[in-house]
């Protein structure tokens, strides 16, 4: 798994970046709130995400490790993608962002195009157990859970199982065992499949 990506900017929109690294130019999505950060820039680091599917390849690139840990806890979330997710982190900013779960605003996380009523309020009762206050910031409360989850999904899509079915199921799972292993999720999710 790629890491994160540091390189010459050498493409830049407000929906996508090239990085130029040893040669090789990496086209990462971005969200808006990257693309100000990188828009004064001639170089810049990005925290990555990659999504591997059937059909694509596609690498989503993050200003932080924070706004990544948000991407993924969106992803988690069923019927959120990751388009819908750099949709949402481009209409607010990962603190807002983390406000809106926190205190439940429906009607603010509803104004992002793309995201109805029922969308929203699973967005908030999914994540709301994961991002608790700390302080005078908000922070995310177990980043390694999206490692398992993602790992294990992975593990189960290369196994033959759809990512739709895999994710539910390891979900499901670690919500009523969250300090589970993957090699103990992936036999419990091949149980129920």
């Amino acid at each position: 798994m790629i890491e994160y990506i540091t390189g010459q900017i050498t493409d830049l929109t407000p929906a996508s970046v090239v990085l130029e690294c040893n040669g090789i130019g990496y086209f990462l999505n971005i969200s808006l709130t990257t693309y100000s950060a990188l828009s004064s820039k001639t170089a810049g680091k990005l925290f990555v995400y990659e999504a591997i599917r059937e059909d694509a390849y596609v690498l989503y690139g993050f200003l932080d490790r924070r706004e990544r840990e948000l991407f993924l806890a969106l992803i988690s979330v069923s019927g959120v993608g990751p388009n819908t997710a750099r949709m949402i982190l481009s209409s607010l900013t990962p603190a807002e962002l983390e406000q809106v779960i926190a205190s439940g605003n429906v009607g603010l996380l509803k104004s992002v195009k793309g995201i109805g009523a029922k969308t929203a309020e699973r967005i908030i009762v999914d994540l709301k157990d994961k991002i608790k206050a700390g302080g005078d910031t908000l922070s995310i409360s177990t980043p390694s859970h999206s490692e398992v989850q993602e790992e294990a999904v992975a593990a189960l899509v290369m196994l033959g199982f759809s990512h739709a079915q895999s994710q539910k199921a390891v979900q499901k799972l670690l919500k009523e065992s969250p300090l589970l292993k993957v090699e103990a999720l992936i036999k419990a999710a091949l149980k129920m499949m």
